[in-house]
């Protein structure tokens, strides 16, 4: 059988990662996606390593399931013809900021007259309902406005860092996928067409808020924010005698067979690590004592006293040993391909399985424009893909 999404048309005007990353989750749930582009393409077509012209790793990473088309929405043909496409579609997405779409006529107010039944999801920086709307955002600008370089920096115990990846546009395209499909299933039952915002900002601080809210969820405050044992010292990946691991005893039972595990037993009864609620007083020295206890033995050592234990452990991975991972390899993650233009790559799979409606990859990342022709006829016959 077909995707959960196949049938369904999703008109992509979006750049760079969060827009692209969700419209490409869609594509993989079965929807067509066209993506719009301009003479140009997207920003991220043109950033390295690439092995020709705008088709970049990032490009090819975020937009299989796709079609291109390149219309210029400025002209009175391209607008023309991109209401056409939007008069044939389900779902229209967009990431450029509100001013510059009602300047196009563009914007849901316009539209929604015309196409009562489209899911019409606008996806930027801040909300229009607040003092910031407008402003320009990039990840790292939500990652600094939401509290994750505060966070990333010890909640202002150090100066604040940035997480090495584009987790804020990552982040926020779930919610795009997951407002746009929740959208499509109330359409199904009878709403009709409607707008959707999705902004990074405020959804960034929702992300963060469930566990770093902390002492401040309560009126008066119970603390400061931020969840203690994700911010202490000593939580990273801790060295063994040969190198590094990631080990976490979480719950009592796990707690008390590591300390048997280590030679200490009767620490289980100290009452300093006896429940959640002490335990969580005391992350600090918990996990020097994990560190310290973890050089004793090698990385193969402690892998098979911790899994036979059932403790939570992990090697330190780099792509490289990810790309061998026999977990990934047994489960068909990474998949390959022969590309038309760029040869043979290798990719991210889908993660996700449905037992009725498989996700499947149809496309490859499309070339600037490589669909335009068959795309501006199918609109003008009012075809669907």
């Amino acid at each position: 059988m077909a995707g959960p999404l196949h049938g369904i048309r999703v008109i992509d005007m979006t750049s760079v990662g969060m827009g692209p990353m969700a419209t490409q989750m869609l594509g993989d749930m079965g929807a067509d996606v066209i993506k719009v582009e301009s003479a140009e393409g997207d920003v991220f077509r043109h950033v390295t390593p690439q092995r020709h012209a705008a088709m970049s790793h990032t490009h090819l990473n975020l937009n299989r399931n796709k079609r291109s088309a390149v219309i210029d929405a400025k002209t009175t043909e391209g607008r023309a013809q991109l209401e056409a496409l939007i008069g044939g579609a389900d779902v229209f997405i967009s990431n450029m900021r509100a001013p510059a779409m009602r300047r196009l006529g563009l914007d849901y107010a316009t539209l929604q007259g015309r196409f009562p039944e489209l899911v019409y999801c606008a996806c930027y920086g801040y909300s229009e309902q607040g003092p910031y709307a407008g402003r320009a955002a990039i990840d790292d600008t939500i990652q600094a406005a939401s509290g994750m370089a505060w966070l990333q920096g010890g909640a202002g115990a150090e100066a604040p860092r940035y997480v090495n990846s584009v987790v804020a546009d990552k982040v926020v395209a779930l919610y795009v996928a997951n407002a746009v499909t929740s959208a499509l299933l109330a359409r199904e039952r009878g709403a009709g067409g409607q707008a959707v915002e999705v902004p990074m900002f405020e959804c960034m601080v929702a992300f963060l808020a469930p566990e770093h809210l902390a002492g401040l969820t309560f009126v008066p405050p119970e603390g400061p924010a931020g969840y203690t044992r994700l911010l202490n010292e000593y939580r990273r990946p801790f060295r063994t005698r040969d190198g590094f691991m990631s080990v976490v005893p979480y719950t009592t039972p796990q707690w008390q067979r590591f300390f048997a595990l280590a030679g200490n037993p009767e620490m289980a009864q100290d009452p300093r690590y006896l429940t959640l609620n002490s335990r969580s007083q005391h992350f600090p020295e918990l996990y020097r004592y994990v560190e310290s206890v973890l050089g004793e033995r090698t990385t193969a050592q402690w892998t098979e006293l911790l899994a036979t234990a059932d403790i939570p452990y992990a090697p330190v991975n780099g792509f490289e040993e990810l790309l061998a991972d026999p977990h990934l390899r047994a489960t068909g993650f990474w998949h390959e391909s022969e590309h038309p233009t760029e040869g043979r790559l290798i990719q991210a799979g889908l993660p996700v399985r449905f037992s009725r409606t498989p996700a499947e990859i149809r496309r490859h990342p499309p070339g600037l424009g490589e669909h335009t022709a068959e795309i501006l006829v199918e609109a003008q016959a009012g075809r669907r893909s």
